[in-house]
């Protein structure tokens, strides 16, 4: 192996704030793995809504204040390299590992429950309380460096770790099965994307909520049936219709999603681009006996069962467009116009 170089070409965000914020350079300093970790060469990162909301302090619920503008509710160690979605290769390893793994091709399970060989009372996520992959180089502790066997390029299994990890954990919270019919809210995102091949590989039936513009594309992922995001759901579905709903908008229109939930029915959030407060009648709530599911940490077995639907083929990737590292920018421009479906993915060289 050759000789690993001093510093890095990374993407460091300084602030809270616009674009400005983020900041291109090619001088930042290569991590070193602790005992427990791995070095990854990375070769290809996702671009999510959380790299922006944590950018602009959406997560913050005190009028975007820095003090609790991230994942865990507490202050970033600034600068920060964020990206959540990690494709690369083991390059070094800790004194911990065995280094067999030196060379293998490794997604990076973006929700850490444990760091540096400890297990932090809230877990991690890459990008966010430690530095992530829009950089040359990231480290993370091994055992959230799964190796995958893929035909698959580096930016097609880059558009895997966040949103499909997400999708696939709101699956399993609200116990997703064959017989459920499953209403999926952003259903042209790449959460929403996942959400669609994940929910037809258990067997559901999908109907999918996204524009008109969009419906061809998305039922080319598997969805049984499309609506309008204008359609009134409880006119279009029915009352009482819906087993299950995975939502990543929330908004104005969110009363309709318990209009149209059975009696038992469960409901999954991870988002709420739409606008986080929403208007809940308690009622429906328990005279339903409804079941609300807020999924940000990632169960135990979800990003193996991931890898391993990856591996069989089970799902496919979808890739908007690719940008260069330095064009962040530019890809978050890109992603915010929400005109595509799928995936925005940096190649990193």
């Amino acid at each position: 192996m050759s000789k690993l170089p001093n510093t890095m070409h990374a993407v460091q965000m300084i602030g809270h704030g616009g674009y400005e914020m983020l900041q291109y350079s090619e001088t930042v300093a290569i991590p070193s793995p602790k005992p427990d970790q791995v070095l990854i060469r990375v070769k290809a990162a996702g671009v999510n809504n959380t790299d922006i909301n944590t950018r602009i302090g959406w997560y913050s619920k005190g009028d975007n204040q820095a003090e609790d503008a991230s994942w865990s509710g507490e202050a970033l160690k600034l600068p920060r390299v964020q990206g959540a979605d990690i494709c690369g290769e083991i390059v070094a390893v800790g004194g911990k590992i065995d280094a067999n793994r030196i060379g293998q091709r490794v997604l990076v399970e973006p929700c850490l429950s444990q760091v540096e060989g400890s297990r932090p009372k809230i877990p991690w996520y890459i990008g966010s309380e430690c530095d992530g992959g829009f950089a040359q180089y990231a480290v993370v502790d091994s055992v959230h460096a799964y190796h995958i066997n893929s035909s698959l390029s580096d930016v097609e299994l880059a558009s895997f770790p966040c949103s499909y990890s997400t999708a696939e954990n709101m699956l399993t919270r609200a116990r997703v099965s064959q017989d459920d019919r499953v209403l999926i809210s952003g259903a042209s995102g790449g959460v929403g994307s996942a959400a669609i091949q994940l929910a037809k590989a258990r067997g559901a039936y999908v109907i999918a909520i996204t524009s008109p513009s969009k419906s061809d594309h998305v039922k080319a992922l598997g969805a049984d049936q499309t609506v309008s995001r204008t359609d009134l759901l409880p006119e279009v579905l029915g009352h009482n219709s819906i087993d299950v709903v995975i939502d990543l908008v929330a908004g104005d229109a969110w009363p309709q999603f318990l209009d149209v939930l059975r009696h038992k029915g469960r409901y999954a959030v991870s988002g709420a681009i739409g606008g986080a407060m929403v208007n809940l009648d308690v009622r429906t709530l328990y005279l339903k006996d409804l079941s609300f599911f807020g999924c940000t940490v990632l169960e135990p077995e979800v990003f193996q069962n991931l890898v391993n639907r990856i591996e069989s083929n089970h799902i496919k990737p979808i890739v908007a467009r690719t940008f260069a590292l330095k064009e962040i920018q530019a890809a978050q421009e890109f992603f915010l116009a929400k005109s595509h479906v799928g995936k925005v993915v940096l190649t990193v060289e």
